[in-house]
């Protein structure tokens, strides 16, 4: 697929964010991870022009082959120089993608979340109508190669360092986890339990319940040990189950899903699904909170383990280092500042993003 060449830098980029604005498409649950810190660093980036669409919102009110329609026609009214995608499942059709990477005379992009698991069943299928592809899984860029998709940029999750930093004040909890309540979660923080370490969580599945987006920075910094898992869950339950046959769209409408789809869904059901470096691993050392968090590949390119970040590979020792640091301030602070120095030196999107352009061969200003 051809990219369009731009003779010059453009003056002011332009670019189209095409999104979804609420998480999982539900207005009920709040607005999306992407929509608070892709969309909202693009609009404080200098020398950036920023439109948006998102389709979840469209696709909600009017159905699907409207939604894409209308996503043609924004393309065209707004003349972007980059499409910078986040799809979701199969909203947007192929060939409304082709379209635009073919006829509008923008360059696309699409980020992949979690290729580590969704590769086969969904990222795959979409690469090859964009331009530009960008992965946070390093097994995946070979595999888009092979694919015949060679304009693949490996970048990673990271802090949204615009969003406004947290109250500060005296700490409130010993040692939290915020996050979904998978079955391996529930047992490590039952286990920890069992040996007198209180652990408070909040997130869906637990009696807490999930937190506001500033409510969560709070708790990040009012917090002496913040926990994060890397795995995801492995345990075959009816839900799970249930996604082998049916596919959720983000206005929640379920379709069935085809017998090539319900094959691929079963075997990623029964394969080990590896860990992955989640957004977590910034935001909670961005916002200025310590992190102890379960040890996955390559974490150590972005933190200096023990340093400014703190690993555990077991259970016992997240229990050894729990009653560690929580009894040596000294040594819990300075890794809990230098950790906020190197998230807000090398890992904040506005980095990323940057860099991404980059690579595009769009340069845009500080």
């Amino acid at each position: 697929m051809n990219i369009p060449q731009h003779s010059s830098p453009p003056k002011k980029i332009r670019l189209l964010y095409i999104g979804m604005k609420y998480d999982y498409g539900d207005p009920n649950r709040g607005l999306c991870h992407e929509y608070v810190n892709f969309l909202g660093t693009f609009e404080k980036m200098g020398n950036i022009h920023v439109d948006s669409f998102f389709f979840d919102e469209v696709l909600m009110k009017q159905g699907r082959s409207s939604m894409n329609e209308q996503l043609l026609e924004a393309v065209k009214e707004h003349s972007p120089d980059v499409c910078f995608f986040v799809i979701f499942t199969d909203e947007i059709f192929k060939e409304t993608i082709r379209s635009i990477s073919e006829k509008s005379g923008a360059v696309t992009v699409n980020w992949f979340a979690d290729d580590h698991w969704r590769y086969d069943l969904h990222s795959k299928l979409y690469a090859p109508e964009f331009h530009w592809i960008v992965t946070t899984d390093h097994e995946s860029v070979e595999k888009y190669r092979q694919l015949g998709c060679t304009n693949v940029i490996l970048s990673q999750w990271g802090f949204n360092h615009l969003s406004g930093p947290p109250q500060g004040g005296n700490y409130l909890h010993e040692i939290s986890f915020i996050g979904q309540a998978h079955s391996n979660r529930r047992n490590i923080v039952r286990n920890l339990l069992q040996k007198k370490i209180s652990v408070e969580c909040w997130g869906k599945g637990w009696e807490n319940g999930r937190l506001a987006g500033n409510e969560m920075k709070q708790k990040f910094v009012r917090s002496r040990i913040n926990l994060n898992f890397t795995s995801s869950t492995n345990t075959v339950n009816l839900k799970r189950l249930a996604k082998v046959f049916l596919n959720r769209r983000s206005d929640s409408t379920l379709h069935l899903n085809t017998p090539f789809e319900m094959f691929k869904e079963a075997k990623t059901l029964y394969r080990h699904q590896r860990p992955q470096i989640k957004g977590r691993n910034f935001e909670i050392p961005g916002y200025g909170g310590f992190l102890l968090t379960e040890f996955v590949d390559r974490i150590d390119q972005y933190y200096i383990p023990d340093k400014e970040i703190v690993l555990f590979r077991n259970f016992d020792e997240l229990v050894g280092k729990i009653s560690f640091y929580l009894h040596h301030e000294e040594e819990r602070e300075s890794i809990r500042l230098a950790g906020q120095r190197r998230t807000l030196n090398d890992h904040t999107y506005e980095k990323r993003f940057r860099q991404i352009l980059a690579s595009m061969s769009f340069q845009s200003s500080h």
